[in-house]
């Protein structure tokens, strides 16, 4: 049997401010705040291991159809390459769009810089409405080099997970899918919806997968209600 872990309040008095001058007022209310954040570490902790404990979930039984960087048109479990695992983005790109998504755009260039290391586990793949050339040419106008772009045959795939809207917009979507012998199963998709967000807050999942609010929220000023992501400044 394990030992119960130390409580966070007396591991948060292990803390020592990096600089001196500290008031007690300071010094006091930071403790409090970093035994918060050891609870929050632990709730995190338990809730990564709920998610992967997941029992299976359905299998894919529609054939959706891509096309792949080199214009062939695949299945869904030709998009997990060599891996069991496929992590996908569906991005507001959609032929409609003179532009991407501000917001999509921000969270794919942080994702950029990490999805060498992360296609070393899983398969990444970003997928959009519009044509791989398409957005491959965005791509380089930003400077990405280590994103896969598919394309959508038709828009079944985007009207049956719920992100295509009547008039032609869109909604991004994070689905993380799971090879089952010559199955696909759905293992986890994001489900906060704009229906579950809190009030006065931005429909976001928990954790937060954008690193632009996560780090604006180790900030006094916070995210901000008057600013948000651009293409170009």
């Amino acid at each position: 049997m394990k030992d119960a872990p130390t409580s966070a309040a007396e591991l948060a008095k292990k803390a020592k401010t990096p600089f001196p001058g500290a008031s007690a007022e300071y010094d006091a209310a930071r403790q409090a705040l970093l035994a918060e954040e050891i609870e929050f570490r632990r709730h995190m902790t338990r809730l990564t291991e709920q998610r992967r404990a997941l029992p299976p979930g359905p299998v894919i039984e529609k054939n959706y159809r891509f096309k792949d960087e080199q214009a062939f048109e695949v299945g869904l479990a030709d998009l997990f390459g060599d891996k069991n695992t496929l992590v996908t983005y569906f991005w507001m790109y959609g032929p409609q769009r003179e532009r991407p998504c501000p917001m999509c755009t921000n969270w794919l260039g942080a994702m950029n810089g990490n999805a060498a290391d992360i296609k070393q586990r899983v398969a990444l793949k970003i997928l959009g409405r519009s044509p791989v050339p398409r957005q491959y040419a965005f791509a380089q106008e930003r400077g990405w080099r280590d994103l896969n772009f598919v394309q959508t045959v038709g828009d079944d795939y985007a009207k049956d997970i719920g992100v295509l809207m009547p008039d032609g917009s869109e909604y991004p979507a994070l689905i993380v899918f799971k090879r089952d012998g010559d199955k696909v199963r759905l293992f986890w998709a994001s489900e906060m919806s704009r229906e579950m967000a809190d009030p006065g807050q931005d429909p976001r999942d928990a954790p937060d997968i954008a690193s632009l609010w996560t780090v604006l929220d180790l900030t006094p000023e916070g995210r901000g209600t008057d600013w948000y992501p651009k293409l170009q400044y």
